[in-house]
C-alpha cells in the first residue's frame, strides 16, 4: 500500500516531468536543425530582417497558440480561436472606426470580444455537455459569419487612427536603441507567452487546468467545480484570441472578415508540434513558443528555397503527423 503510494506521488511525477523536459529538449533541438538547414542551404536566411520577419509571423498564430495550449491540455480543443480572432478585430474596427470611440476602448472592446466568445464556447462545453469539437465547431461557424454581416462583407481600414498600426508595426525598441527595429507585435508575443506561463505554472488556473487534463472524474470528486474551471480555461483561450486580433488587425491596419479560417490548425500544430499532449495532462508554454518558431521558420525557409506553396503544406502537414506520432509513443511509454 505504501509502495504504491510513493508511485503515485514521487515516481510518476518524475517520469512525467522527466518527459516533459525531453520533449522541449527535442522540440529546441529540432528549431536549430532547421535554422542550421535553411541558413546552409540560402544565405538569405540568416539575415536580421528574415529574421525579424520569422518573428513577425510567428506573433499571431503563437499567440492563438498559447491559448489554445490551455484548452488542450484539458484534453479539449477550440476550432474557434482563428474565427474568434477575425471576429474580434471586426468589433474593435467597428467600435473604432464606425462608433468613433477612442482606440484604447476599441482595444478592450476587441479583447473582451474574444473573453465573450470563450465564455459560450465553455458553457456549451461545460453545462450543455456539447462535444468540445462540435461547440467551438459551431461558435467557428457563427464568428465567421457575425463578422461578414457586421463589416458588411467589406475589410474595416484603420486610416483615421494611425496610431493604431504602431500597436504591432510601431518598435518601442527603436526609440531605445536606435537602429534596432523589432516590431512591438514579437514585445506583445513574448510578454503574452511570459504571462502564459505564469498563469499555467503558478496560479490555481494552471493546476485546475493539468488536473482536468489528467483525470477529470478524480478531479471531480476531489471536490473542484470542475464545470466552472472549463469555463475560466475557455473564455482564457478567448482572451489570447481577442489579442491576437489586435495584432492582426494592427498589422494590416485593417479588419478582413474573410481571415481567420485555417488558424486554427497552425495553432493547433504548433502546440502539438512543442509537446503538448492531444490526450490532455501535458504541455507548457515554453514548447508551444518552440513549436510555433518550428512553424514559422518551417514556412519561411521552405519559402526562400522556392518550394511550392502546395508543397509547403504537404510537409508541414507530415510535421504534424510526426509530432502526434511521437506524442502516443510518449504516451504509450510512460
Amino acid at each position: 500500500m505504501m509502495s504504491t503510494w510513493l508511485v503515485r506521488k514521487k515516481i510518476v511525477p518524475t517520469m512525467s516531468s522527466q518527459t516533459g523536459a525531453a520533449q522541449k529538449l527535442l522540440a529546441f533541438a529540432s528549431l536549430i536543425m532547421l535554422v542550421i538547414i535553411f541558413s546552409v542551404s540560402s544565405s538569405n536566411f540568416f539575415q536580421f530582417n528574415n529574421i525579424v520577419a520569422i518573428m513577425l509571423s510567428t506573433a499571431v498564430i503563437g499567440v492563438l497558440a498559447l491559448g489554445s495550449t490551455f484548452v488542450i491540455i484539458t484534453s479539449g480543443i477550440d476550432l474557434a480561436v482563428g474565427t474568434v480572432m477575425t471576429f474580434s478585430s471586426v468589433m474593435a474596427g467597428v467600435i473604432i472606426t464606425t462608433w468613433h470611440l477612442p482606440m484604447p476602448l476599441g482595444i478592450i472592446g476587441g479583447i473582451a470580444t474574444g473573453a465573450v466568445c470563450g465564455l459560450i464556447s465553455g458553457l456549451l462545453v461545460a453545462k450543455m455537455k456539447i462535444p468540445p469539437f462540435i461547440a467551438t465547431l459551431a461558435m467557428m461557424m457563427v464568428t465567421k459569419g457575425l463578422s461578414l454581416v457586421i463589416s458588411g462583407t467589406k475589410p474595416i481600414y484603420f486610416n483615421d487612427t494611425p496610431a493604431f498600426s504602431q500597436i504591432s508595426m510601431g518598435s518601442i525598441l527603436n526609440s531605445i536603441i536606435p537602429g534596432f527595429e523589432i516590431p512591438n507585435a514579437i514585445l506583445v508575443f513574448f510578454g503574452a507567452a511570459i504571462i502564459a506561463s505564469i498563469i499555467l505554472s503558478r496560479t490555481i488556473i494552471g493546476r485546475y487546468n493539468f488536473a482536468l487534463g489528467s483525470n477529470e472524474e478524480s478531479t471531480r470528486l476531489s471536490g473542484v467545480n470542475v464545470d466552472y474551471w472549463k469555463i475560466v480555461i475557455y473564455s482564457l483561450t478567448g482572451v489570447f484570441s481577442g489579442i491576437a486580433g489586435i495584432m492582426m488587425a494592427s498589422r494590416l491596419n485593417s479588419a478582413q472578415p474573410a481571415l481567420g479560417s485555417g488558424y486554427e490548425l497552425e495553432a493547433i500544430a504548433a502546440v502539438v508540434i512543442g509537446g503538448t499532449s492531444l490526450s490532455g495532462g501535458k504541455g507548457s508554454i515554453l514548447g508551444t513558443v518552440i513549436g510555433a518558431l518550428i512553424m514559422s521558420v518551417l514556412t519561411n525557409g521552405l519559402r526562400i528555397l522556392s518550394v511550392k506553396q502546395e508543397w509547403q503544406t504537404v510537409i508541414v502537414g507530415v510535421v504534424v503527423v510526426l509530432a502526434v506520432y511521437a506524442d502516443m509513443i510518449r504516451r504509450r511509454k510512460t
